[in-house]
């Protein structure tokens, strides 16, 4: 059974992730569960990597649950390089407990793999206790802090394991450093390796004006219009991964199935999804901007 929306929260960070910070490019949301839960971009670039990894492995929406509830205990979602004794990463994996070597722990999408390696050895996971398999996986010191942050990892599981749509809405300041098109395009195939040598998910670069169903006045961008094939859930995950990354990458619009997330003609982001004219069933179109 697919669950719905979640989260995490604890201790002092909950009034930092709900209301952000100034540090960071903005904020994004995702909701369900007669609740929401806001978190800074930089925390939501690492929620979208761990849970494209379980997609990418066509692992079940609870893994993803279990990981992101896991990664906020451990580490905030933040990718660190200290820890307790010689603790790293998102998940706080130690090279003495066989986790890896320090560069591997601390490369995501290594880290991320080698958590849900562990997990799927576990019978049951999938209905399981989420605190109580976390641990499993982990053997914290503290055995129940896990279940803190169920609600918040299943939210954001579902969101950008594409189980309820466009889901995650983020608000973001203007477009400052952008990654080039081709280093997006570059990123999808890292946090999606299996699914782009399959052929689940296939990508080319386009002009923003052919492309997108609503073109934001005033951006100019180029287009990676990303194939999934007609899965719907897929799709969705996609779509909610880019606009994860917007902040990072200088994304200044998502389209999908005839919805669409973008930024205002100043920059700043509007927030939700809108509706557009078109929206192919099975391409995700995400504009870069060329600023």
């Amino acid at each position: 059974m697919v669950l719905l929306f979640a989260g995490i929260a604890g201790g002092s960070y909950v009034a930092l992730e709900r209301y952000g910070s100034p540090a960071h490019e903005g904020t994004c949301v995702a909701s369900g569960l007669g609740t929401s839960h806001r978190y800074t971009t930089d925390r939501v670039a690492n929620a979208a990597l761990i849970s494209a990894v379980a997609v990418d492995r066509e692992l079940p929406p609870r893994a993803a649950s279990i990981a992101l509830a896991t990664a906020y205990q451990e580490s905030q979602l933040r990718n660190i390089d200290y820890g307790d004794r010689d603790s790293l990463g998102l998940f706080q994996q130690r090279p003495s407990q066989g986790w890896g070597t320090e560069e591997q722990i601390m490369d995501p999408v290594y880290s991320s793999n080698a958590f849900y390696d562990v997990l799927e050895t576990l019978p049951g996971y999938q209905s399981a206790d989420i605190n109580d398999i976390a641990q499993q996986v982990q053997r914290s010191g503290h055995p129940e802090a896990y279940r803190d942050h169920e609600t918040e990892g299943r939210l954001y599981a579902s969101a950008l394991t594409g189980q309820s749509g466009p889901n995650l809405r983020c608000t973001l300041r203007p477009v400052g450093a952008t990654a080039s098109p081709e280093q997006v395009r570059g990123e999808l195939a890292r946090q999606f390796p299996r699914a782009v040598e399959s052929g689940r998910l296939s990508s080319t670069l386009d002009s923003a004006t052919s492309a997108a169903p609503l073109l934001p006045a005033g951006a100019g961008a180029t287009a990676l219009v990303i194939d999934t094939g007609g899965d719907e859930a897929l799709g969705w995950a996609v779509a909610n991964w880019a606009v994860a990354r917007a902040a990072e990458d200088g994304v200044v619009q998502v389209s999908h199935r005839g919805r669409v997330w973008d930024r205002t003609e100043h920059g700043e982001s509007a927030d939700g999804w809108g509706e557009a004219e078109g929206g192919d069933a099975e391409r995700v179109v995400v504009l870069v901007s060329e600023r």
